[in-house]
């Protein structure tokens, strides 16, 4: 066994999944069990499925011929002259399925605390890059240079946030340096990995204090581009959103409570998204609800080239957002029917927290449906009369039957 079980045992923590390590190659570990897959391109794995549990097998790594050397003597093609290494111009591993020994592996992985190898044979921990000492100093530090790394694999530097963060420890100085120039390498990974990165990094029940640290880092920005301008103020109420929303996201994991990655998308590119609206409707003329629903379609595409966000997350997003439209109109059946639509819990918590940040007639909104969702239905009643009375009502709807018999005449 090998990485994050290894080390999380020795911090004294209870490992959310094991990972297996072994010299056989992914294609020999398909031969010898039949409910085994293999997944990946750029790293080839065997997933060997035990019922509902998937054990992550891996082939011991190698290392990569120089360019020349690939070049030469064309050591990185398998036995059908296809590629097992190739990487991008900007040092980026594009493929990676070089193997070689144990301690190539070691060489191989990204942080020492993650390159400690549990042999069940003997009971016995093979640490090859004084992992147990880093352990032991609560240190997140790099293998080999950390500029090289990096380049290698940018998603590196998402990593070291969420371990320092994650395990109490503190980013090594010559580890942490070069994430402040590299970070613009995130643009080189794809959307649909950032995805799977993203939720590890603000669902992990320390959102808040992971998206600090990737503030301070300018990776933030690379995940978020449409958000970062609006948030250079230390008092705007953007900030204050954003803060509000992780702490409450936090709360919830951490209380074993459900949470969607939908509401966290809706939150982050809220503002993006009133901004957008507002542009429309100066520079394009529009109306509020065209303005709307025009820059609802650009943050969100323009968010996707960035963070693959699945559709079934994309559309309660848009439901999210549009339901604060229509929280205001709470005259005649209205209020009722939103009580009934299914993603309405989730809209009436945005707008909380909304009204909490920005207070004025969002405050008091929040409180209506506060007080309204906990009454019985004749009181119900009483407080939409009471708000008829208060704001005058909505305008009274033109008898159709006037309007005929005035066009018959």
């Amino acid at each position: 066994m090998v990485g994050g079980c290894v080390r999380d045992i020795l911090l004294g923590k209870k490992p959310k999944d094991f990972d297996v390590t072994t010299d056989a190659t992914p294609e020999q570990v398909k031969e010898l069990f039949r409910n085994c897959r293999l997944i990946g391109r750029r790293f080839r794995l065997a997933h060997v499925v035990f019922g509902r549990e998937i054990i992550e097998v891996a082939t011991f790594r190698g290392h990569h011929p120089s360019q020349d050397e690939d070049k030469e003597n064309d050591k990185d093609k398998d036995s059908k002259g296809q590629n097992l290494s190739k990487q991008s111009d900007h040092g980026q591993l594009l493929r990676d399925n070089v193997f070689g020994s144990i301690e190539e592996d070691a060489e191989r992985r990204d942080f020492t605390v993650n390159a400690m190898y549990y042999n069940i044979a003997d009971y016995s921990i093979h640490d090859f890059a004084n992992g147990m000492q880093a352990v032991k100093n609560r240190q997140i530090t790099m293998i080999g240079d950390p500029a090289t790394r990096y380049r290698e694999d940018p998603v590196r530097m998402l990593r070291a946030v969420r371990f320092s963060v994650k395990l109490g420890m503190k980013i090594s100085p010559e580890t942490a340096k070069p994430i402040y120039e590299l970070a613009p390498l995130m643009a080189n990974i794809p959307p649909a990995r950032l995805f799977e990165e993203v939720l590890k990094l603000l669902l992990s029940g320390q959102g808040l204090e992971t998206y600090k640290l990737l503030n301070e880092f300018g990776l933030f920005e690379q995940l978020f581009p449409q958000l970062t301008p609006l948030l250079k103020s230390q008092n705007s109420r953007e900030l204050a959103f954003i803060e509000q929303v992780l702490m409450n996201t936090d709360n919830r994991i951490n209380s074993d409570m459900k949470v969607t990655p939908a509401f966290i998308f809706a939150a982050l590119l809220w503002y993006p998204l009133e901004e957008r609206c507002q542009q429309h409707m100066v520079e394009g003329g529009l109306n509020h609800f065209d303005a709307f629903n025009l820059a609802l379609s650009d943050v969100l595409h323009r968010q996707i080239q960035r963070i693959m966000i699945p559709k079934r997350f994309t559309i309660t997003v848009r439901e999210i957002w549009q339901l604060q439209q229509r929280l205001p109109k709470r005259y005649g059946r209205r209020a009722f029917q939103m009580l009934e639509h299914p993603k309405f819990r989730a809209a009436y918590d945005f707008l909380l927290i909304r009204g909490q940040i920005e207070g004025g007639e969002l405050l008091e909104l929040s409180q209506w449906w506060t007080d309204f969702q906990n009454l019985n239905p004749e009181q119900r009643q009483g407080m939409l009369k009471t708000l008829r009375e208060k704001e005058g009502g909505p305008p009274k709807r033109r008898s159709r039957y006037r309007g005929k018999k005035k066009a018959a005449q």
